[in-house]
């Protein structure tokens, strides 16, 4: 009997690499292929990027108290949010939906205003996509397009032993709002009567439910005169991305636990669940922030800014990926976070 070998064995990435191994560019334009935020192909005198996401009903979402409007807008933004890793910006977008037939138009069209909603605050337009029917579900896939200047993109790879670490936004948010709606639909089911306890959590539920991508992030950086030397979004936990960074760029990194940028209420609302709000920033998934390096001469253009944290820095790859607790200690890194494969 021949083999079997079970996706979770290999995890999403393991299994990208396993399939597409074989496959070699051959067109000229194709500058990049798999393996970073989006494709890149050259259009001339400025590169396309090309991203896809999927977001799959039970796997990354969960009807029972996500609206569909906040639906359609999240769909896009997670797609823009690989654009704007890239240090480009988005275009167009085109969106394919498979939904079963306990979907009406009036419910489809409300994922719809979400999308449309999304497109008008990121300025991209809707060019295209495709619509069928599914037996398991519903099922959002959306291909983002972007431009950016041959000499402004930014890629996983690029950064040079002691660039400085650098993130947007808080981190953490996104995990402890899944956690406050997986609570209240598990209140939910025992006692339907009781309303669900969400009051003075508005900040942690929209970073899940309604997240942004950081658009604005890239038109700053352009505005200091500031060039990334990599730099990814945070769409599987800063650990895991942090990783990426490195494994592409071939370093190690330290990355500083009294440097993470935690909202209050996260802090708050993690505390509550009895968990490590520095373990919930490491390694919480969704936080659609951007990581990425910058060179040490451009220390003074970014610090104290209020939109981003030096978090860390990159070193020789011999010393490993560490966190540094506040007490000193280095703590090899270990990716916890999101997992497409374990149920």
């Amino acid at each position: 009997m021949e083999n079997r070998t079970e996706l979770d064995e290999l995890g999403e990435f393991g299994l990208i690499d396993k399939l597409t191994s074989a496959f070699e560019n051959k067109q000229p334009s194709t500058i990049k292929g798999i393996g970073d935020d989006a494709a890149v192909i050259d259009m001339g005198d400025k590169y396309q990027v090309v991203s896809t996401d999927m977001l799959v009903e039970g796997v990354h979402f969960d009807l029972s108290y996500a609206p569909l409007k906040h639906l359609g807008y999240k769909a896009v933004v997670v797609n823009l949010s690989d654009i704007y890793a890239m240090n480009a910006e988005a275009t167009q977008i085109t969106v394919s939906i498979a939904a079963s037939n306990r979907f009406s138009v009036e419910a489809l069209e409300e994922i719809y205003k979400g999308i449309k909603t999304a497109c008008d605050l990121y300025n991209v337009d809707l060019v295209g996509g495709d619509t069928t029917s599914s037996h398991s579900g519903l099922v959002i896939s959306v291909t983002a397009l972007g431009e950016v200047a041959k000499d402004k993109i930014a890629y996983r790879s690029g950064a040079s032993e002691n660039d400085l670490l650098v993130v947007t936004g808080s981190l953490g948010g996104a995990y402890m709002g899944l956690q406050v709606l997986e609570r209240e639909k598990a209140v939910f089911k025992e006692n339907p009567n009781i309303q669900p306890a969400l009051e003075g959590v508005d900040y942690i539920l929209e970073r899940q439910l309604k997240p942004e991508a950081r658009k604005d992030i890239i038109h700053f950086l352009h505005e200091l005169g500031v060039q990334p030397t990599s730099m990814i979004d945070i769409s599987d936990g800063l650990v895991s991305e942090a990783m990426h960074l490195c494994k592409h760029s071939n370093l190690g990194c330290a990355i500083y636990d009294e440097k993470l940028p935690i909202d209050h209420e996260t802090y708050k609302v993690a505390r509550e669940f009895e968990l490590d709000p520095s373990t919930c920033a490491l390694n919480g998934g969704e936080d659609y922030e951007l990581l990425f390096s910058v060179k040490q001469s451009d220390f003074e253009k970014i610090k104290g800014n209020e939109f981003m944290s030096i978090i860390g820095h990159f070193t020789d790859k011999g010393s490993g990926m560490n966190v540094i607790e506040r007490n000193g200690a280095s703590q090899p890194m270990q990716a916890q976070g999101w997992d497409h494969f374990i149920e």
